[in-house]
């Protein structure tokens, strides 16, 4: 049984905390928390905007170190065409791929656990051909590579099988890349429709029956997200799928917001993704919900944003 990252984790940064206060004081414990930082780059192609956010977060070598093996997880959860907005933007990916091996990665992995047929949805989505002419390993989901994870601290999901690749043992850096999108779920309080971003797009590392998962979706994602972290999200925001989500089908239904947001702060780096929809943050229940447990900032004033717009 894997023991879940979070909780190592937090004992480690528990013991430097608690020392640093008993040489500076009460008043360092809470000089230590880092301010979460997001970039937001509007305009330009696909790939030059993903890279310029991360010039903007420090570059890729800060989240990515030399010999890291390295998860990058899109959307490739639908059988639709490139620019539909159901599937991670190619380009997006591609650039990722690209800049984590610049960062000295030793292997790039590239799966999902798809709604549609595998073999259909990476094709038609144009993530396997990109991601392989970058060099990364790009593989579909074996059934037998599901382990039982349990969740210590879930308040509703107590464990749940995990693919074994997203697992912290089995990888260093986790990046997160969804799609925005409307989405039935997650729930929204003013009763607008439910968007698919970040925490969502995890999913894409679950088994069993992820049907269940649908049900107070907003604290079984929380429990299984306070486990799966990603180091890093990325958010594609390019062509934003508006109506008929999650799979959509129609362009009639599809935005060009020409968007790239990224950041470490998952709960920051959504919030930023439902603001670009249109909708306050607080309006997302497994935000607010996220944000109560500790694990990032949905104020949007307490966040450094570095925003450009790219010709």
């Amino acid at each position: 049984m894997h023991q879940p990252i979070t909780r190592r984790e937090f004992l480690a940064g528990t013991a430097s905390v608690a020392a640093g206060a008993m040489l500076l004081g009460p008043s360092a414990v809470l000089s230590t928390a880092p301010v979460p930082e997001v970039s937001v780059i509007k305009g330009g192609d696909p790939a030059a905007a993903v890279r310029r956010a991360l010039e903007l977060l420090g570059g890729m070598s800060r989240y990515v170190r030399p010999g890291n093996v390295v998860v990058v997880k899109p959307n490739i959860g639908w059988d639709t065409r490139i620019g539909y907005g159901a599937d991670t933007n190619p380009d997006i990916v591609g650039a990722v791929i690209k800049m984590c091996f610049e960062a000295g990665a030793k292997k790039v992995k590239i799966f999902d656990n798809p709604c549609n047929e595998a073999r259909r949805c990476y094709v038609s989505s144009g993530i396997e051909e990109i991601a392989k002419s970058q060099g990364a390993d790009v593989s579909f989901v074996n059934d037998n590579r599901f382990d039982l994870v349990d969740f210590l601290e879930g308040v509703r999901l107590k464990s749940w099988l995990v693919y074994r690749d997203a697992l912290p043992a089995n990888r260093d850096v986790l990046i997160n890349v969804p799609v925005l999108k409307q989405h039935s779920l997650p729930k929204t309080q003013n009763g607008n429709p439910g968007l698919s971003i970040g925490f969502k797009n995890l999913m894409g590392v679950m088994g069993g029956n992820r049907g269940e998962i649908h049900t107070h979706f907003e604290d079984k994602i929380v429990d299984f997200c306070s486990v799966i972290r990603p180091d890093l999200t990325i958010v594609d925001a390019t062509n934003v799928l508006l109506r008929n989500g999650p799979r959509g089908g129609r362009l009639a239904d599809v935005a060009k917001l020409d968007t790239v947001i990224a950041g470490a702060d998952p709960v920051a780096v959504d919030a930023w993704g439902v603001r670009t929809f249109g909708y306050p943050p607080e309006d997302l229940d497994y935000l607010v919900e996220a944000h109560r447990r500790g694990m990032g900032e949905l104020d949007l004033s307490k966040v450094v944003t570095r925003q450009e717009r790219l010709d």
